[in-house]
C-alpha cells in the first residue's frame, strides 16, 4: 500500500479535503474490495478466478484505484502509459497492414477506445474539480507521454518525417490515444491560464528539449490554440532558465551556435523551436511580445533577469533567423534617442571585453538580417553621423552612442568584406557560395542607396560608396551595372559623377564587360519607359561627359564606354525626335561624342541621318547654341561613317533648308498655314467640269501657246501677298553661316567655319555634285540632270513657265545663291546645275529687257541676282575670267546694257556647253581646273562688253583693264 501512496501524502493543498468523488463515479469501495483491487493491480491477476488480467481489465482496475485512492495517482499514471503505448502501436500496425484503421477496426490488437475514453473522463473530472492539485501533475504526465510516443515511433514506416509538420500533425491527431492526451493537456493549461500557467509551460519546454524535433507537432498545435499565452510564458520561462545558466553577456558568447546553447541553456533551443513554429501565423504577437520584453528591461530599477534580457534576445536572434527577421525592423524603429541613451547607461558599466563581444554579436546579426536591412542601415548611418548644430536637445543621442554606431558600421563593412571576398565561385561539384542575407535584402534598395550616396554628406557617402562596391561584387553583374546606372542617372554635378567613375575603377579590376552591361540596362530602361524625361537627359549628359573626360586611352573608361554606346547607337538615336527638347539635345550630345561604328545597318543609318537632320533644324529654330553645336557635330560624325551616309546627309540638309517650313530661317518666304488651308478648302470645292467650262478643254502643255499664267481672278483682283514671319537680318545671317559651315564640313572642307565662303576651299567634288543634283530636283523636279547643254536664246520662249518658277524660287529662297556658290567651289559640280543657271539667267534677261528705267539700282534683287549669277559661274569655271568679271560694273550701267552683257554670256555658254568632261584634275593642288584655251576664242564675246565700257569710259575707265585678256 505504501508504494501506491502519493509521496506528498496529500491530494490537494494543505487543509483541504481529498478530491471529491465525481458524480458519475460508482459508489466507493469497501476496504476489503479496495485491497483486492490493489492486489489485482500489482499482480495483474484476478484474485477471484486466478486468471491473468487482460490489458483492458488491468487498465480498468487502475482507473478504479485512481477514483477511490487518489494518492496512488503516480503509480496509476505510470501504468496507464503502457495502455496508450499499446493503443499507438496497434494503430500504426493497422496503418501498415492497410486496414485503414482510424480507431474503428482493431484486427491487430484489443480495442482500447472505451478504456482511453474512461481515462480521459477520470482525469478531466479531477482537473476540473481541483485544478491546483491535479493540473500540473496531469499536464506534465500527458505532455511527457506524447513526447515519448512521438520519439519512440518516429522511425516507423507510416510516420512522416519531422520536417513534414502538417502531415505529422494530421497523423497523430487522427489517433485517438494521442488526441486524448492533447485534449487532457489543453484542459490543464486552460484551467491554469489565469492563475499560474508556468508549470504547464515548463513541462512543455522540458519535453521539447528531450524530444525535439519529433515533438514539434505538439508545440505547433498547442501554440495555435493558446498563441498569446504560449508566447508570453515560453519567453518568460526561457528567460528564467537563461538567467540560471548564463546570466552574463560573456556567457552568451560561449555558445553562439544552437548546439552549444543546448548544453549551457537547455531550454533556449525549445524556446527558439516553439516561437519558430508560431512565427508563420502569429508573427505579430511574437513581435509585440519581444518588444515588450525588451522595453521592460530598460526600467529604472533592474534586477538580474532584466539585465539578462538583452543578451537573451540576442541569443534568440542568433539561433533563429526567423525571429531575427520578425523583430529587426520594428526593433530598429523603436530605438529612439531616449531608448539609445538608456541602453548606453545600462551597458556603460560592463567591461570593455564584454562590450566588444556584444558589438560583434550585433554585427553578426545585422549581416544575417533578411528583412528591413535598408531600414537598419539608415538607422546606423543616421545615428553615427556627427551631431548637427540645429538638432533639438531632446532628440540628440549621447556621443558614446554615436561612437558605438560608428564602430558598428566599420565592423559591419569589414565583416561584409570578408564574407563577400571569401565566398569563392560556385562550380558544378561544389556547393553554391554562402548567402549574405543583409546584402540580399539591400539589392532591392539600390536606387535609394545611390541617392543617399550622391548627397556627399560627411562619412555617409564614404560608407555607402564602400557598401555599393561590396554589393556589386557580391551580386555581379546585375548589381554592379545597376549601381553605375543609378549613379549616372542621378548625378547632377561633376563631383557627384566622379563617384561613378570611382566605383567603376574599383570594380573593373575584378569584373569584365561591366560597361556593356551598363549600356544594355540603360537601353532596357529607356524602352520600358521607366525613366523620366529629366533623368533621361541627365543620363545622356553624364555618359557624354565621361566619354569626353577619359576618351584618350583605349583602356580608359571613356573609351570603353564609347565603344559600348556605339553598339546601341540606333536605340539612342530614336530619342533625337523626343518631344522634350532637353532629352533630344542630350541624345544629340551623347551621339556626337560617341565613336561611329564601322558597320551600321542601312535602315538604321538612314533613320539616324533623317532624325539628326530633323533635330538640327529644330535646334536652329529654337536658337540653342549648344544644341546647334551637338547637332552639327553629330551630322559630321555620321557623314564620316560611310559615303552613303554623307550623300544622304547632304541631300536631307539641302531639302530641309529649302522646305517651306524651314525657308524662313534663311531669309526665305514660307507659305503660311492659313493660306495653305484656304487653298485646300477651295480645291475641295472645284470640279474638273467647272474648270473646263470657264477656260477651254485643252491640255496645258508646258511652253505651248495654251500656257496661261494666273496673276489673279477677274473681279477679285491680284492674288493677296503671302504673309511670312520674317526674322531679323542678324539671325538670318547667323543661320546661313551655321548651315553653310555644316555643309562644308560634311563636304570635306575641314572643321573650321569661315566667316564667309572661301574661294579656295577643298570640297569633295562628289559631295558638291550631290548638292547640285538635290538643288535641281528640289527646284525643278520635272527636269533631269542630263540637260547640260546650253540651248540658243530663242529656246527660252518654250521654257517661260519653268524659268519663271526657277526665278521665283531664287527670289523666295536667298539660300539658293549661297548653295550655288558652294557647288561652284567643287567646280565640275556646277555643270549639273545648268538648268537652274539657264532658267535664272533667262528670267533676269527678260526682266532687264522689259525694264524702261535708266538706273539698275532701283531693282535691288535683280541687280544682286545678276551679279551673284555671273560671279558663281566664274567661280565654277563655266566662264573665262574676263567674262566673269563683268558683274563688277552692273550697278554702273543701264538696264538695257546689263541685258546685252547677259546676252553675250548666254552666247558664250551656248557655244561652250558646261560639261564635266572639260575639267582636268591638278594633282599638285588637288583641284579641278578648266583650260579655256581649248574652247572657242572668248574675244568675240567681249565686243559688247568693250563697247559698253567705252561708252561709259568716264565712269568705268579705271576698270577697263579688268576686261582685257
Amino acid at each position: 500500500m505504501s508504494a501506491l501512496c502519493d509521496p506528498a501524502g496529500v491530494v490537494g493543498p494543505a487543509g483541504s479535503a481529498p478530491s471529491p468523488t465525481p458524480a458519475t463515479a460508482p459508489p466507493s469501495l469497501s476496504s476489503q474490495e479496495l485491497a483486492q483491487e490493489i492486489k489485482a493491480f500489482l499482480s495483474g491477476v484476478d484474485p477471484v478466478h486466478g486468471n491473468k488480467l487482460t490489458i483492458k481489465e488491468h487498465a480498468r482496475c487502475a482507473i478504479l484505484l485512481l477514483r477511490n485512492l487518489p494518492p496512488a495517482r503516480s503509480a496509476v499514471l505510470e501504468h496507464l502509459r503502457g495502455v496508450f503505448d499499446e493503443y499507438v502501436c496497434t494503430y500504426l500496425l493497422e496503418l501498415e497492414a492497410g486496414d485503414g484503421g482510424m480507431g474503428g477496426l482493431h484486427s491487430q490488437g484489443p480495442n482500447l477506445d472505451d478504456v482511453v475514453s474512461e481515462i480521459q473522463t477520470v482525469l478531466s473530472e479531477f482537473v476540473h474539480m481541483n485544478p491546483k492539485a491535479w493540473a500540473a501533475l496531469v499536464s506534465s504526465w500527458s505532455i511527457d507521454l506524447m513526447g515519448q510516443l512521438s520519439s519512440k515511433y518516429a522511425g516507423r514506416h507510416d510516420v512522416p518525417h519531422a520536417s513534414s509538420l502538417n502531415e505529422l500533425l494530421q497523423l497523430w491527431m487522427s489517433c485517438k490515444a494521442t488526441r486524448v492526451l492533447m485534449e487532457i493537456y489543453t484542459q490543464c493549461l486552460s484551467s491554469m491560464i489565469n492563475s499560474c500557467p508556468d508549470a504547464c509551460v515548463d513541462a512543455l519546454l522540458d519535453t521539447s528539449v528531450q524530444h525535439s524535433p519529433h515533438f514539434d507537432w505538439v508545440v505547433a498545435h498547442i501554440g495555435s490554440s493558446f498563441p498569446n499565452t504560449i508566447i508570453n510564458r515560453v519567453l518568460s520561462c526561457g528567460l528564467k532558465d537563461f538567467c540560471v545558466h548564463g546570466t552574463a553577456s560573456s556567457d552568451l558568447l560561449l555558445f553562439p551556435s544552437s548546439t552549444a546553447a543546448d548544453k549551457r541553456v537547455p531550454k533556449i533551443a525549445s524556446v527558439v523551436g516553439i516561437l519558430g513554429h508560431l512565427a508563420s501565423r502569429h508573427s505579430e504577437s511574437i513581435k509585440q511580445e519581444l518588444l515588450r520584453v525588451f522595453h521592460r528591461s530598460l526600467g529604472p530599477t533592474r534586477d538580474q533577469q532584466q539585465k539578462a534580457t538583452v543578451p537573451f534576445l540576442l541569443q534568440l536572434a542568433v539561433m533563429s533567423p526567423t525571429l531575427l527577421s520578425t523583430i529587426s525592423a520594428e526593433l530598429v524603429d523603436s530605438l529612439k534617442p531616449s531608448v539609445l541613451n538608456q541602453l548606453h547607461q545600462h551597458f556603460v558599466a560592463l567591461p570593455r571585453e564584454e562590450l566588444e563581444n556584444m558589438v560583434s554579436i550585433v554585427v553578426h546579426l545585422i549581416c544575417q538580417t533578411s528583412g528591413g536591412a535598408y531600414r537598419t542601415l539608415q538607422f546606423l548611418v543616421n545615428t553615427a553621423m556627427p551631431a548637427s548644430v540645429i538638432t533639438t536637445p531632446g532628440l540628440a543621442v549621447h556621443d558614446s552612442v554615436r561612437e558605438a554606431c560608428d564602430r558598428v558600421i566599420q565592423l559591419l563593412l569589414l565583416n561584409l568584406q570578408k564574407l563577400v571576398y571569401n565566398r569563392g565561385l560556385a562550380s558544378l561539384v561544389e556547393a553554391p557560395p554562402r548567402m549574405v542575407p543583409f546584402l540580399d535584402d539591400l539589392k532591392n534598395h539600390m536606387q535609394e542607396l545611390c541617392t543617399e550616396t550622391l548627397k556627399l554628406e560627411r562619412k555617409r557617402f564614404l560608407w555607402l560608396h564602400q557598401l555599393l562596391v561590396l554589393l556589386s561584387v557580391y551580386s555581379t553583374p546585375s548589381c554592379a551595372s545597376e549601381a553605375l546606372f543609378y549613379l549616372l542617372t542621378l548625378a547632377k554635378s561633376q563631383e557627384e559623377l566622379s563617384l561613378a567613375t570611382q566605383l567603376y575603377t574599383v570594380l573593373s579590376s575584378c569584373m569584365t564587360d561591366l560597361l556593356p552591361a551598363l549600356v544594355k540596362k540603360s537601353v532596357r530602361q529607356l524602352h520600358a519607359g521607366f525613366l523620366s524625361e529629366q533623368h533621361m537627359a541627365q543620363l545622356f549628359q553624364n555618359l557624354a561627359l565621361i566619354m569626353q573626360w577619359e576618351g584618350e586611352s583605349s583602356a580608359s573608361m571613356g573609351h570603353q564606354l564609347g565603344q559600348a554606346v556605339s553598339f546601341h547607337i540606333y536605340d539612342f538615336g530614336q530619342l533625337l525626335l523626343h518631344s522634350n527638347p532637353e532629352v533630344a539635345q542630350a541624345a544629340a550630345l551623347l551621339l556626337s561624342v560617341c565613336p561611329m561604328p564601322k558597320a551600321i545597318r542601312p535602315a538604321h543609318l538612314l533613320f539616324l541621318v533623317r532624325s539628326s537632320v530633323h533635330h538640327f533644324f529644330l535646334v536652329l529654330r529654337d536658337k540653342s547654341p549648344a544644341g546647334i553645336s551637338y547637332g552639327s557635330r553629330l551630322l559630321c560624325g555620321l557623314s564620316g561613317a560611310s559615303a552613303t551616309a554623307s550623300k544622304a546627309i547632304l541631300q536631307y540638309l539641302v531639302e530641309g533648308a529649302l522646305h517651306q517650313g524651314n525657308a524662313e530661317l534663311f531669309g526665305g518666304t514660307a507659305e503660311p498655314p492659313a493660306a495653305r488651308n484656304n487653298i485646300m478648302l477651295e480645291a475641295t470645292k472645284l470640279s474638273l467640269l467647272d474648270i473646263n467650262q470657264r477656260f477651254m478643254a485643252a491640255v496645258n502643255f508646258s511652253g505651248s501657246v495654251w500656257s496661261v499664267f494666273h496673276a489673279g481672278v477677274i473681279g477679285r483682283g491680284l492674288k493677296p501677298p503671302q504673309a511670312s514671319h520674317r526674322q531679323e537680318p542678324e539671325e538670318i545671317s547667323h543661320n546661313v553661316q551655321v548651315f553653310l559651315g555644316l555643309l562644308l564640313r560634311c563636304c570635306g572642307a575641314g572643321r573650321s567655319v569661315p566667316p564667309e565662303l572661301p574661294r579656295g576651299n577643298a570640297i569633295n567634288p562628289e559631295a558638291a555634285k550631290t548638292v547640285a543634283v538635290v538643288l535641281v530636283e528640289t527646284v525643278c523636279p520635272d527636269v533631269t540632270n542630263s540637260e547640260l547643254a546650253w540651248p540658243p536664246e530663242e529656246h527660252t520662249h518654250n521654257t517661260v513657265e519653268r524659268d519663271i518658277r526657277i526665278g521665283r524660287s531664287f527670289r523666295d529662297n536667298p539660300l539658293l545663291f549661297e548653295l550655288l556658290k558652294l557647288v561652284a567651289v567643287g567646280r565640275p559640280a556646277l555643270c549639273y546645275c545648268s538648268v537652274l543657271l539657264r532658267g535664272l539667267m533667262a528670267t533676269l534677261m527678260a526682266h532687264w529687257e522689259a525694264c524702261r528705267e535708266n538706273d539698275t539700282t532701283n531693282f535691288h534683287w535683280a541687280l544682286q541676282a545678276s551679279c551673284a549669277l555671273v560671279a558663281c559661274m566664274g567661280e565654277g569655271h563655266l566662264l573665262p575670267p574676263v567674262l566673269s568679271n563683268m558683274h563688277e560694273i552692273f550697278d554702273q550701267l543701264a538696264p538695257f546694257e546689263v541685258h546685252l552683257l547677259l546676252l553675250s554670256v548666254w552666247d558664250y555658254m551656248r557655244d561652250n556647253s558646261p560639261l564635266p568632261q572639260k575639267f582636268s584634275f591638278d594633282a599638285s593642288t588637288g583641284l579641278f581646273f578648266r583650260d579655256f584655251s581649248r574652247d572657242t576664242d572668248a574675244g568675240k564675246y567681249l565686243y559688247v562688253l568693250h563697247s559698253v565700257v567705252h561708252k561709259n569710259i568716264d565712269r568705268l575707265g579705271l576698270l577697263s583693264g579688268r576686261f582685257h585678256p
